[in-house]
């Protein structure tokens, strides 16, 4: 592992305070390195838990006041566009304080659809795919990223680090690629994590797709600082650490190893994960099963809870109506038919559905364990995208509370820490 240049642990059971992140940064960014230099600023959107208010307002007054330009780019990946109200609260800012203090400030939302907000990087090359992704593909993979980002001097990478379902555990580069990227190697590396599956890929550091991310991120010649988090409690900070995005995120993964990843003695035939307020919509609301299928006894169900979510997703509903929730083989054992689709959206449809078998022949699907939603999505859209369906009302979560040794478990903010089992099966990557 190497170790970040800038680092600070909080010791166990506590927290970093204003004091340690300000004297972090002050020696990451030390304000006659950035005198007269354009800064852009990533930072994730409010599906992830962290304090980027703290962290944006204390880079703000270590190097603000001596840039020339010191702006916020989104990382929205395809998340749809944050509205002034939701920046400011990510930010931690008032809409005063955005309109005075922070007034030279551009909050920038990417635009991953938008061919013209785009910049052409080149390709990485079939020969290098099918290295980094261990033989499951070759094929050029195109990289294209946010064009703004070549208006800045510097780039500086905030965000958190958690298992990932795709990547393994997020961070690092991950919030250019997919956080600020195109279409074409966001859909690549998203089927790719997809034909690997959740469970053999999250809480893994060095996955195929990382490798991936990683070899994009090298693409992207701005300079690059990047500040990890490592949260635990409601969102105070365990760890920070500085440096290249491949340091920091390597230094951080691995207190994000120890830190949001349980190991439970046996598999629950009932798991009833609830969404926090932050997902709101299915497609990030997936996260209650990706985090949780691992300890799902085979056969079982996993229901998630979550009476706030309404919509599937805005920008991918219609697709995923028309194309449903499946397992991966259900896909690779009819390409031709779904070749065409948009491999990221397959991607998500086959982690929410989880890992299953299809039988080309019989036309059979047979999931490992059954998805049930308890949301505010109607019983017709369920049925429609292939997820079982329960009436939120008839759910006390507290029914389903203290019952381990009964096969129940329940989980009351899922999302962002991952369950394993102590003696992983061999679709988890156990003998």
């Amino acid at each position: 592992m190497a170790k970040a240049p800038h680092r600070s642990l909080a010791p166990a059971g506590s927290s970093l305070d204003a004091q340690q992140v300000r004297t972090l940064v002050s020696a990451a960014c030390p304000a006659d390195a950035y005198r007269g230099k354009r800064v852009v600023l990533i930072i994730p959107d409010g599906t992830r838990t962290a304090p980027v208010g703290l962290m944006f307002k204390t880079l703000f007054a270590q190097i603000g006041g001596v840039t020339k330009k010191f702006d916020v780019m989104l990382a929205l990946g395809t998340h749809p566009a944050m509205p002034d109200d939701a920046i400011n609260q990510r930010v931690e800012i008032t809409a005063a304080e955005r309109a005075s203090t922070y007034q030279g400030v551009e909050f920038i939302n990417h635009e991953w659809d938008n061919p013209a907000a785009l910049r052409d990087l080149g390709s990485i090359p079939a020969d290098e795919i099918q290295a980094l992704s261990g033989g499951l593909f070759a094929m050029d993979v195109p990289v294209h990223i946010n064009k703004r980002l070549f208006d800045y001097d510097q780039i500086i990478i905030c965000g958190p680090v958690f298992p990932h379902e795709v990547v393994g555990f997020s961070g690092g580069n991950k919030y250019l690629f997919p956080g600020v990227a195109g279409p074409g190697i966001l859909n690549f590396f998203h089927w790719l994590g997809a034909v690997v599956t959740n469970p053999m890929i999250i809480g893994n550091k060095w996955t195929p797709v990382r490798k991936v991310v990683d070899r994009a991120g090298a693409m992207v010649t701005v300079p690059k600082l990047c500040f990890c988090m490592v949260v635990h409690g409601k969102g105070e900070l365990a760890g920070l650490f500085a440096g290249t995005p491949e340091q920091a995120w390597d230094d951080a993964s691995e207190l994000s190893k120890e830190l949001h990843i349980t190991y439970k003695d046996h598999p629950f035939h009932t798991v009833l994960s609830c969404a926090p307020q932050m997902y709101d919509e299915l497609w990030v609301g997936g996260k209650c099963m990706y985090k949780l299928e691992p300890i799902v006894a085979d056969g079982g169900e996993l229901i998630i809870y979550a009476p706030h979510i309404h919509e599937v997703s805005l920008v991918h509903g219609k697709m995923i109506e028309r194309i449903g929730y499946h397992c991966v083989q259900f896909f690779l054992k009819q390409w031709d038919k779904y070749k065409h689709e948009p491999w990221g959206t397959l991607a998500h449809s086959t982690h929410v559905h989880g890992i299953g078998t299809y039988d080309e022949k019989t036309g059979i699907e047979t999931p490992r364990v059954r998805v049930t939603l308890a949301t505010g999505i109607p019983e017709a859209t369920c049925k429609k995208i292939n997820l079982g369906y329960r009436d939120w009302r008839t759910i006390k979560k507290e029914d389903y509370a203290n019952r381990e040794s009964e096969g129940v478990f329940l989980e009351p903010k899922a999302g962002e820490r991952l369950y394993h089992l102590r003696s992983k099966p061999k679709w988890a990557g156990g003998e």
